[in-house]
């Protein structure tokens, strides 16, 4: 565990990056100082080449994260949030990070806790998990990917529905909806995420990064672009030492070794 940290706890094993957010006291709420220790966190597990996966969570068994600490809005005024404008988030640094980023939900992921959640490529979500953009209610859009990511996921209707209302939904209306991959019972939650990613790691990590690229892709471009960029990647996968090994491990029935190159 790395010390340097007072609002998150930061956990480096078995190359897997385990980031936790950790003010259970007020829901882990996003203070400004928390949102710049998950940036700091997801920077060195994205430079780190023994960390393949990174896992967000929240401590305590009520919350992942319920918003923004509102508490710090009635001192701020548009010219603060410009100020800002260039600063590196959470949200957009999981989406271009060539890692799979995995959020094990627990409780209540709310408003920015929903929008963390949603920039991450696989969620896993205990039964007791919410999930909702309720900023409406207090004067607000959602800004930071929520008016985004969400119809993206779901739909223009459903997502405006959500938005407009400020409603909550349960963990199974967000699996039913394609938010969440899977609900487990709380109590299985860190079980269940640590079995898929064994499921990720038995694959190679160089080709993993090229993967989340080539979809990511898929969402920002027209079909016919995307299928070029594909056919790239495709070809770049075989200049990685990894995909020789795979294709020998195939051919050889044992089991691949990858190195990450």
């Amino acid at each position: 565990m790395t010390s340097e940290y007072k609002m998150i706890i930061y956990e480096k094993k078995d190359n897997v990056a385990w980031i936790t957010l950790n003010r259970p006291e007020v829901l882990n709420a996003q203070s400004d100082e928390l949102r710049a220790e998950v940036v700091k966190a997801l920077e060195d597990a994205g430079e780190d080449d023994d960390i393949y996966i990174i896992v967000i969570t929240g401590s305590g068994e009520k919350a992942f994260s319920a918003g923004a600490d509102i508490s710090q809005f009635p001192v701020k005024y548009p010219a603060d949030l410009v100020k800002t404008k260039g600063r590196r988030r959470p949200y957009e640094l999981i989406r271009e990070m060539p890692k799979p980023v995995i959020a094990a939900v627990n409780g209540l992921a709310l408003g920015g806790g929903c929008e963390l959640v949603l920039a991450c490529d696989i969620i896993i979500a205990s039964e007791n998990a919410q999930f909702g953009q309720p900023e409406i209610r207090v004067g607000v859009i959602p800004g930071c990917g929520g008016t985004q990511v969400l119809p993206r996921l779901i739909g223009e209707k459903r997502a405006k529905e959500l938005i407009f209302s400020g409603r909550f939904i349960s963990a199974e209306e967000a699996l039913n909806m394609g938010i969440v991959n899977r609900v487990v019972p709380l109590d299985k939650l860190r079980e269940s995420t640590e079995s898929m990613i064994k499921d990720f790691l038995r694959n190679s990590p160089a080709i993993l990064k090229i993967a989340k690229i080539a979809v990511n892709k898929s969402l920002e471009t027209p079909l016919s672009v995307g299928m070029s960029y594909e056919r790239d990647l495709y070809a770049i996968c075989f200049g990685t030492e990894d995909q020789k090994e795979g294709a020998k491990a195939f051919l050889e029935k044992r089991k691949p070794t990858y190195k990450g190159k």
